[in-house]
């Protein structure tokens, strides 16, 4: 670099660090701007010979995170100053120690979180991915803060990845999805939760991204006019009854708009609630609920509202603080709109989540407020001893979970997530009421203990101090708090009879004249076809192993010439076998996929979940038991199995999709129109040689259901089907179906 462009950089990352200051949330007196000073001379100077994939200075990055962390999340200067130095242990010789002594506890505490993050140790026994993943959840045990500033680094990260390798954007974007979206969610930081779901789509799924990103550029003319017409009218009336407020038109976000496209299965144009308006009023505290509901009135005096999808979230706020009221009312050309109310303080909590609360609290200071908020965040955290894969998915079902309201019958309210049992309810109470549950009865009727929780139910617990849960109970609960209570009980149990049953088998055995060691065990493991000792005594115990089974293996090791010869010959036959079963089921005349950049042809099966075929956007999972198995890149599982598993993808392509044949199911709905049936198998006979391989239509009151499941041999063919298909009279929508 020149000199002209050294000073030029210079000039920049000045501009940068004066820009951090404007912008932040909290009021900075002069010695947190001291602090903060010391913080950046400090990680400009450690990063003085680094520069990011893109070229440009890495100090860039640590000023862009503070930034984030002091304006869009809101933190004070310790946690500024933090993120300043949120990568100086890990890339420079710097330590923790250093940290410390140059600044306080406090902030060498923040930087040595972030760094136990960052530094993955490899576990062989599950993914490595997943255990980082329970690494820095388990470090919201030490500050929230820690996590706070890890999803700023993550949002940096997401927004500058153009210039990286196309497979470290997927599993990047991938674990984004995956865990950070969620995480985000659950600490009520809508705006960063919104804008990584977006990324995320931009790298996992780019040209789903384009398409929407360019229809909502083409729309945004009559959205907005159509959200002018709606202000219009309401402004009056607001006006009228001397509200101070602003309204402003919001466009939902491009993942949400393709969460719904998928779920409802329907095209960009049909989804019909694509922005919402916000109307924020100021009012005094003690205000606020008669404001908002008199905006209610306003709003539903001119649009009618639809009553089933009305939001009271400010007489029951979230777990996560939000407050407002969702309004979803019929506007003009008959079109659904959601109106969002919020007053000044609860925009502020939906916009910054954890800082804005505390700036609520009679000038309660950010530290002041850590013990309740990890209150919040800490059932998940019960059992860190699971399985790194299983706990990640238990704490993320709790993270984006929507909640119900229930009451005890003494009339406390309790929080829930949405599905929720009875039995779920009495461990959210206590574990040991969990424990000794015999009946549960909701809103005075005896109800089985899975029974699903509805907002407004009261429930009362019947308890008995002989009970005791069963393996069943696992099927009646929903949270990861009941599961893993239910689950430690089952261990204890297991444990308990499975010593009786160790015993029982030694007596057994040498009543049969077989020693009992290490050997025996795991011939009588393999014998029985199980997975460990534990399972072997366990059985043996419930009694589920009978003597006559022992005595067979007695018999069979005590005649082991001819056993080795019968293994031989089983052997053999087995080899013959997976021979068969492991040979390219294409033959190299046919269509094949090719893995890797080298384009290897390897065996492989293609996935039941999402039934991929030619054409389809496709990659490798390398699974522990079955080889290689072939996704769709948009399969409902792609997210967490790139996320969870990054080393264990592969990339595939389709290199030629001329001979070989696939199977796809298509669901057809319409009015049922005279002829229709004829009209359909016609149109797919002559269509390309497509065979039908079954046939199911069904009319009722009108309306014409139909599922086709074709032999195709290519995505093209399949797509020119579909839509002759959607062009018959009567028919309304033609979907292909993917197994889950």
């Amino acid at each position: 670099m020149t000199e002209i462009d050294i000073e030029k950089e210079n000039k920049a990352i000045a501009q940068e660090y004066k820009e951090l200051l404007r912008i932040s949330y909290q009021t900075l007196d002069a010695t947190d701007k001291k602090l903060i000073r010391k913080a950046f001379d400090v990680a400009v100077d450690a990063h003085k010979e680094q520069r990011r994939k893109s070229g440009e200075a890495y100090i860039f990055h640590p000023i862009a995170v503070a930034k984030i962390v002091a304006s869009e999340i809101g933190l004070g200067a310790t946690s500024i100053a933090a993120a300043l130095l949120h990568d100086v242990v890990e890339d420079t010789p710097i330590t923790v120690e250093d940290i410390e002594r140059l600044f306080n506890p406090k902030v060498a505490q923040l930087v040595e979180g972030l760094t136990k993050i960052s530094l993955v140790q490899k576990d062989l026994n599950a993914s490595m991915q997943a255990e980082n993943f329970r690494k820095m959840i388990l470090t919201l045990n030490d500050d929230v803060r820690v996590i706070l500033i890890k999803l700023a680094d993550r949002l940096h990260n997401m927004q500058t990845m153009d210039s990286m390798a196309e497979y470290k954007q997927t599993k990047i974007a991938s674990e984004t999805l995956y865990i950070y979206a969620p995480l985000a969610h659950r600490l009520g930081l809508y705006n960063i939760k919104t804008k990584l779901e977006d990324l995320g789509l931009k790298y996992t799924e780019p040209a789903v991204y384009e398409d929407i990103v360019s229809k909502i550029r083409e729309t945004k003319e009559q959205q907005d006019a159509y959200i002018k017409d709606i202000s219009e009218v309401l402004k009056k009336s607001l006006d009228n009854e001397n509200i101070d407020y602003i309204i402003k038109g919001r466009p939902k976000s491009i993942y949400s708009i393709r969460r719904k496209m998928r779920a409802q299965n329907v095209s960009f144009d049909e989804v019909y609630d694509k922005f919402a308006l916000r109307i924020v009023y100021k009012a005094d505290p003690h205000d606020e609920k008669f404001v908002a509901w008199k905006i209610y009135s306003i709003v539903t005096d001119h649009y009618r509202p639809s009553p089933s999808r009305l939001r009271d979230w400010i007489s029951s706020p979230k777990s996560t603080g939000y407050e407002a009221l969702h309004i979803t009312v019929m506007g003009p050309k008959g079109r659904w709109v959601e109106v969002q109310v919020r007053s000044e303080r609860m925009d502020e909590i939906a916009e910054k989540g954890y800082a804005a609360h505390y700036k609520y609290k009679n000038g309660a200071t950010e530290e002041s407020g850590l013990d309740t908020w990890l209150n919040l965040l800490r059932e998940a955290l019960e059992n860190p001893e699971t399985n790194a894969v299983d706990f990640v998915e238990d704490f993320k079902m709790n993270l984006y979970s929507k909640e119900i309201f229930v009451f005890t019958p003494k009339g406390e309210i309790k929080s829930l997530p949405k599905g929720a049992t009875s039995l779920d309810f009495a461990f959210s109470i206590h574990s040991e009421i969990g424990i000794k549950t015999r009946g549960t009865r909701v809103n005075g009727r005896l109800v089985p203990l899975n029974h699903e929780l509805k907002s407004g139910d009261q429930v009362e617990i019947i308890t008995s101090p002989n009970q005791k849960p069963t393996v069943n109970w696992l099927e009646y609960v929903t949270t990861s708090r009941a599961k893993n209570k239910i689950k430690n009980v089952l261990n204890e149990n297991t444990k308990k009879i499975a010593e009786e049953g160790k015993e029982l088998l030694v007596r057994k055995l040498k009543h049969l004249k077989v020693n009992f060691n290490e050997q025996v065990t795991n011939e009588l493991v393999n014998f029985f076809k199980l997975k460990t000792s534990l399972d072997l005594f366990y059985r043996v115990g419930i009694g589920a192993i009978e003597n006559q089974q022992l005595k067979d293996y007695a018999a069979q090791k005590s005649n082991s010439f001819i056993n080795f010869f019968k293994n031989k010959i089983k052997r053999n036959k087995d080899t013959t076998a997976s021979d068969d079963i492991h040979k390219p089921i294409i033959s190299s005349n046919y269509d094949m996929l090719v893995f890797g950049t080298e384009h290897d042809k390897l065996d492989y099966k293609l996935s039941q979940c999402c039934n991929p075929i030619p054409g389809d956007d496709v990659f490798g999972f390398v699974t522990i038991n079955e080889g290689i198995k072939v996704h769709k890149k948009d399969c409902p599982n792609a997210i967490g199995m790139q996320s969870n598993y990054a080393y264990r993808i592969m990339s595939a392509k389709w290199i030629d999709s001329s001979q070989e044949e696939f199977k796809a199911i298509i669901n057809i709905t319409g009015m049922d129109v005279l002829g229709l049936t004829n009209q359909l198998t016609r149109v797919i006979s002559n269509n390309m040689s497509v065979n039908i391989q079954s046939i199911s239509l069904s009319t009722d009151a009108g309306i014409f259901h139909g599922q086709i499941a074709v032999i195709v041999k290519n995505n093209t063919i399949l797509k020119k089907m579909i839509n002759a298909i959607k062009k018959i009279d009567g028919v309304d929508k033609v979907t292909r179906e993917y197994r889950t």
